[in-house]
């Protein structure tokens, strides 16, 4: 069985872990009322903030305090929570997060709801579910087009699966890139300029 999380480390290359901080993931946690993934706390640790190959971004870090993980998932959540006010209800039912996550509404930000996980500029909304057809913590995503999709897996099967050129941020949203994954480290204070870094050869 592939371990994802390592398969997504030797994609990306050396860990910075310039705010590996357990504290303030405590806080994050207590503050949503769940705890989040280990392997996705590992690859935020390692990387964020980045944006992966020019569209994924893992954009915050609860340690990082001009780019805070948990003051964008607060928003990001109000955001979406504003959403649930005009959302249709004549969803197909295998696009209609709700039979997607089996929960009679979906909400956001709270520990039985969508946790805002990661976005790309192309649209995509990447999400934690409680539930992703019957399994436990699996991956939700909006599409760029609207539609929802969900993910049975981990984090970092995921990632990895995306990093590959699997369709995995919504319909027609492949996309593969030959060689190593470009990696830009965000900017985290001001002044800073985005460093852009190549990770290990993959063999594709």
């Amino acid at each position: 069985m592939t371990d994802h999380l390592q398969a997504v480390f030797d994609m990306l290359g050396p860990a910075e872990n310039r705010y590996d901080d357990a504290a303030a993931w405590l806080r994050l946690e207590q503050q949503i009322g769940r705890s989040l993934p280990e392997d996705y706390k590992a690859i935020v640790d390692a990387y964020a903030p980045v944006q992966l190959n020019g569209h994924l971004s893992l954009s915050a870090h609860p340690a990082c305090a001009w780019r805070n993980l948990a003051e964008e998932m607060r928003s990001d959540a109000e955001g979406w929570s504003e959403w649930r006010a005009w959302e249709s209800d004549d969803l197909e039912p295998d696009a209609d997060p709700r039979l997607i996550c089996n929960r009679p509404q979906i909400t956001f930000g709270t520990a039985d709801g969508l946790i805002p996980l990661a976005s790309t500029d192309q649209g995509a909304a990447v999400f934690l579910a409680p539930e992703v057809h019957g399994h436990p913590d699996g991956i939700v995503v909006q599409g760029s087009e609207g539609d929802w999709a969900g993910h049975p897996m981990g984090f970092a099967e995921w990632l990895y699966r995306y990093l590959i050129g699997e369709e995995m941020a919504g319909w027609d949203s492949a996309v593969f890139y030959p060689g190593p994954v470009r990696l830009e480290y965000l900017p985290t204070e001001p002044g800073q300029r985005i460093r852009d870094v190549r990770g290990p050869e993959r063999g594709m």
